[in-house]
């Protein structure tokens, strides 16, 4: 169930068994087709993970068969094209097509292997950096030293092993995401696809996942079109804000998920279900039945194996290691100079609510990163960053996350605008004093002042005198 399953297209029926008998003795799952027409009745059938395809066959050539697999868009899987009377020309033209490789008959059966392996990791590997683009980076193990998460990692690793569908819920930002990849990495289906898709961002427009043709594939004209189901086969398919998916596309998973098979869009041909669900949500899907807005029955056929994913304020020690992590990250990643907290800015992150959870760490670190500019982060910037100034029962200030639509360099001075300023309220005006927190010679920092258009004068008196 969760080998890569190969199909091998020659029109010599012993090389044919012969690549077949090599293979499954090194755990793949094979079909063979002794000609194109063939090739394309397997493909309807399954959608293979790699395909060795020969170059001269009676109906259609490889290389066309290639072209036209080519044209139909979306994840083709690896090609790797066989030839005993190839020219470099015709190997020059098959990767032009998308081929992975070339292989010259008689076939080195050690190079056979040794090349299916590669292909098979190097798809894999783009699948992984497509995500990776467009999601940023994932954690291999979710972090946290409470009693908590070591008790919900414990949880999550033993509902890996069964392939029932899982069902994830938590707040926005709480990790959804990284324990449904955390599920996958710990499941037996490891070294197949993961394959998320955003409900919310998809029901917006009905041409994309969220739509039958996309999430369960089409024919038409000939032409396969594989969906999400199929790109994820002998993987896990993630279904990110599932609360959000459309009551019809609800009636066809969950007639999918009870028949262990589904049908592609304009066929009646039957596709086996290899795939394991996850679903996440933040709502409460009990009340979204009661609702009428999510199917009873799909509810109860997700939430076989649940995993509740608790609030950062419910283990508010895990704080620091998430900090000093994603100060990492962005240091690592994307060159940001190294900062340090001060104790003081630790236990003030340490006793923040922390609404946003821990995008909100991650939203933070990013930002101190970017727009300040002393080597050590001090409290009263962790505070300005956060909005946060309950010690003086002021108005709430606008939280600096708007500088984020701002190019850097405005985003920068009007951070340090209302960090200077903020100072100056804070010592009454004293240029020594601020000069001394902010790490500054006065001279420069008059000179910031007054590039920044800060007018001492009109700095309010400090709120303690």
């Amino acid at each position: 169930m969760n080998t890569a399953y190969i199909l091998v297209v020659d029109d010599e029926r012993d090389i044919r068994e012969l690549i077949k008998e090599i293979l499954q003795d090194e755990g793949y799952s094979v079909s063979t087709a002794e000609n194109s027409a063939a090739a394309q009745r397997a493909r309807r059938e399954r959608r293979p993970n790699l395909v060795l395809l020969d170059i001269w066959m009676p109906d259609m050539d490889g290389i066309s068969l290639l072209k036209e697999w080519s044209h139909e868009g979306g994840a083709m899987p690896p090609v790797i094209m066989m030839s005993g009377h190839a020219t470099v020309e015709t190997a020059v033209e098959a990767t032009r097509w998308g081929a992975y490789d070339f292989l010259e008959k008689p076939l080195s059966m050690a190079k056979l292997l040794v090349t299916v392996k590669r292909a098979l990791e190097a798809d894999k590997l783009q699948r992984e950096n497509l995500g990776l683009r467009a999601h940023g980076p994932t954690l291999e193990e979710p972090i946290g030293r409470s009693a908590i998460m070591q008790s919900l990692r414990e949880q999550a690793r033993k509902i890996a092993q069964h392939d029932a569908p899982a069902l994830i819920t938590g707040e926005a930002g709480v990790g959804k995401k990284l324990f449904a990849h955390y599920l996958h990495n710990c499941s037996p289906r490891r070294q197949h696809p993961f394959v998320d898709v955003s409900m919310a961002v998809n029901n917006k427009n009905p041409g994309n996942a969220n739509s039958t043709i996309d999430f369960f594939g089409g024919e038409k004209d000939g032409k396969i079109h594989y969906g999400l189901l199929e790109q994820a086969s002998g993987g896990t398919l993630f279904l990110d804000d599932i609360s959000d998916m459309s009551l019809s596309l609800q009636g066809r998973l969950m007639q999918a998920l009870r028949n262990k098979s589904f049908a592609r869009t304009d066929s009646n041909e039957p596709i086996k279900l290899d795939t394991r669900i996850i679903a996440a949500t933040r709502h409460d899907l009990a009340q979204e039945v009661q609702g009428k807005r999510f199917r009873e029955d799909l509810y109860y056929q997700l939430n076989v194996l649940p995993l509740r994913i608790p609030a950062l304020r419910e283990h508010c020690e895990d704080v620091s290691d998430l900090v000093n992590y994603y100060t990492d990250v962005f240091v690592r990643q994307e060159n940001l100079p190294y900062r340090n907290f001060s104790l003081a800015a630790q236990n003030c992150l340490r006793n923040h609510s922390w609404p946003g959870n821990i995008r909100e760490i991650k939203n933070l670190i990013q930002r101190l990163l970017i727009l300040g500019s002393d080597t050590e982060i001090g409290a009263a910037e962790v505070k300005m960053a956060l909005g946060n100034h309950p010690e003086r029962n002021e108005p709430a200030r606008s939280s600096p996350t708007a500088t984020f639509d701002l190019p850097l360099r405005e985003a920068r001075n009007q951070f340090e605008k209302a960090y200077l300023e903020y100072q100056l309220r804070e010592t009454g005006g004293n240029i020594s004093k601020v000069a001394k927190l902010a790490g500054m010679e006065r001279t420069h920092l008059y000179r910031k002042m007054r590039a920044l258009g800060i007018n001492l004068s009109s700095v309010p008196e400090s709120l303690d005198q």
